[in-house]
């Protein structure tokens, strides 16, 4: 299985979109709303329609970046909130992105990943974690796959 930008595009196309919450998580959005430094560079790998960049934007925070394979639905959250600003959109590949953040906010994009890929995701978070960056995260809660994503634990 090839989890590429062709794979997770047929994903919104087709309406699979199981993890979509349809608004921001509640335990990223009540760690959202315990911040008061609205300068934090903020990532969301994986972002998919980024529910909680726009509510991250709409609560004042001005350096908000998403990251994902797919324009799909990073159009459809331009639609929901157009002053959201677009240079802020990254369509790209999460292992090639460079850059320096403050906080990642991880919404299932750990278990959407190839498990292959898993030291190297860690290795990445790390590198564009600013020094004293944090990483927080919700894991997706569902029962979870060997074949496709979500993926389970690996067991070696």
């Amino acid at each position: 299985m090839n989890l590429d930008h062709d794979y997770w595009h047929q994903r919104y196309a087709t309406g699979e979109t199981g993890w979509d919450l349809g608004a921001p998580s509640t335990p990223l959005k009540e760690y959202l709303d315990q911040l008061t430094d609205k300068e934090l560079r903020i990532l969301i790998p994986g972002g998919g329609r980024a529910w909680e960049a726009e509510y991250a934007h709409r609560q004042g925070f001005r350096n908000v970046f998403v990251i994902d394979l797919s324009d799909a639905p990073l159009t459809d959250m331009l639609a929901r909130c157009p002053d959201f600003p677009r240079a802020h959109f990254i369509v790209g590949d999460f292992f090639e992105h460079r850059g320096r953040y403050d906080l990642i906010l991880e919404q299932t994009f750990f278990c959407a990943i190839d498990p292959a890929l898993r030291e190297q995701y860690v290795a990445h978070m790390h590198r564009l974690l600013a020094p004293g960056g944090k990483l927080a995260g919700v894991l997706f809660n569902d029962t979870l796959n060997a074949d496709k994503p979500p993926f389970r634990r690996i067991h070696q």
